[in-house]
């Protein structure tokens, strides 16, 4: 067993860990919104306007801040009139990015407004700014937030919504530089400058604008952007990256059957996050050393071939321990950039990718990933402590790394939660725990652990991954954690 010091300053305050940090994504993709968060009012399925009750309790527990909609590279093929008023006459399309499947449209801007209402978190809505107008991304902003007389809005009471709703964050294209356009930063740049000009604030409402940034390492990307954007422009910018395994988009690996390379290989690419948080973080410092442009992680998951059976246009895969552990170390580099980072969304909420729930039929699984987020649910909008941990290192041939990933926070009750992982397969860690001058009354502890780190829950069986309560000690007055191989552990502090 590896013994490993955790050095924690309770006095110490680095940065503040948005709520939203712990947000999520849902596309008009496979069966995200379809058979996932929508099953329509006359399905057998119990729903509330048609979502499913049994999808909103759970994303309610985990107290979801922030849902991204419609896209990914939906968006840009999005028009938002098509999805409103009766569900009868709204216009089908065909989704070409996504399995060439009939859309409906019988989800729109109605069904995910008062979603996001009930679920008492922000919207996040993609504009189409690579097929749409300035007109239409200008008409749908006042459609959803302006208070008045004037055409949108009165459209809006016609199809029952007599009230604006809030809406904060909005993106101006996605992943332009890809399937949003095939942009280079130059021609977006310019692009965006027009497109925002004409996103007003409406009847008291301000919007976040959010800029298309890079993807994965193309610093570039954000060097020629933040030279020609200023921060009265735009309020932050994305950036995206996908831990694929195998680093081939054409054969990516399987979401279940991996060899223990595989896994550390898995560990290391999710782990080059940190390396281009920081980097993408250096380039914005130059152009904006007072931060007032945040870095939003809109993007990012595993990514890997769909399951054996399914459509390849739906990226529907299985979860594991190991998604566990990614998720895990994902969550911790951004509340450690919490000083930049302002908000990143998981791809995505249900049934596509790194998915926190599975859905079949009137069947629900929780995956390892959702209780990932359970554990984690504390940081939100807590302060960033300054600590420390011991390296311990793990892995095979090139892909050796620190195995423990952690972040400790402090809540406006004085509250401090540590969140630790262990990417070891092999080595179980002790975690003693320097905590200064900090005295508490009480430690919860819970940990998510697997026999095997292929380990998943599925339906109509016993889940085998799950949070299970774990005890905290003490030795010679100090808090100690066990930190079993393959394993993530929370520990709340209550002062």
């Amino acid at each position: 067993m590896k013994e490993l010091k955790l050095t924690v300053n309770p006095q110490k305050t680095k940065s503040h860990i948005n709520r939203e940090i712990y947000g999520h994504f849902s596309e008009h993709l496979g069966r995200c919104i379809y058979e996932g968060i929508y099953v329509g009012e006359d399905s057998p399925i119990p729903n509330k306007k048609g979502i499913r009750t049994d999808v909103f309790e759970a994303l309610k527990n985990i107290r979801i801040p922030v849902l991204r909609w419609p896209g990914g590279c939906f968006a840009d093929e999005y028009h938002w009139k098509d999805g409103i008023g009766d569900k009868s006459s709204r216009k089908k399309m065909v989704n070409t990015n996504w399995g060439g499947v009939v859309e409906d449209n019988s989800f729109g801007t109605h069904e995910f407004m008062d979603l996001c209402e009930e679920l008492g978190c922000e919207p996040y809505v993609s504009g189409n700014l690579g097929s749409g107008t300035v007109q239409e991304m200008a008409e749908w902003i006042e459609y959803m937030t302006f208070d008045g007389i004037s055409p949108m809005a009165e459209l809006r009471r016609k199809n029952g919504r007599e009230k604006p709703w809030k809406l904060k964050y909005f993106g101006i294209g996605n992943e332009s530089w890809g399937c949003g356009g095939n942009m280079r930063p130059e021609f977006y740049s310019d692009k965006y400058k027009q497109y925002q000009c004409f996103c007003k604030n409406y009847s008291g409402n301000q919007l976040y604008k959010v800029a298309c940034g890079p993807s994965d390492k193309d610093y570039n990307w954000t060097e020629v952007l933040l030279s020609n954007v200023t921060s009265q422009q735009t309020q932050a910018i994305s950036l995206h990256y996908y831990t694929v395994p195998t680093g081939n988009w054409s054969h990516k690996g399987a979401a279940t059957v991996f060899e223990d390379s595989e896994y550390y290989a898995t560990i290391a690419k999710t782990l080059f996050m940190e390396e281009i948080v920081t980097k993408h973080s250096e380039v914005m410092d130059r152009h904006d050393p007072e931060k007032k442009i945040g870095l939003i992680v809109d993007e990012w998951g595993c990514w890997y071939d769909v399951e054996e059976g399914t459509n390849p246009g739906f990226l529907y895969q299985q979860n594991t321990m190991r998604d566990a552990i990614v998720a895990a170390i994902n969550l911790n580099i951004f509340n450690e950039h919490s000083d930049r980072v302002v908000m990143a969304n998981i791809a995505q909420v249900i049934n596509v990718l790194q998915a926190v729930i599975l859905t079949e039929g009137e069947r629900m699984v929780l995956t390892p990933t959702y209780h990932v987020f359970d554990l984690y649910k504390e940081h939100q909008d807590a302060e960033l402590l300054e600590s420390s941990i011991e390296n311990f290192i793990t892995g095979t041939g090139s892909d050796r790394f620190n195995a423990v990933s952690k972040s400790v926070s402090k809540d406006k009750d004085g509250n401090v939660l540590i969140t630790l992982s262990n990417a070891s397969l092999d080595e179980d860690a002790k975690v003693v725990c320097d905590l200064g001058e900090f005295g508490f009354s009480k430690a919860e502890g819970r940990i998510i652990c697997a026999d095997d780190p292929r380990d998943f829950n599925d339906f109509d069986k016993d889940p085998k991954v799950f949070p299970k309560d774990l005890a905290a000690e003490t030795e010679n007055g100090s808090l100690v954690i066990s930190l079993p191989a393959c394993s993530v552990v929370s520990v709340r502090l209550f002062k």
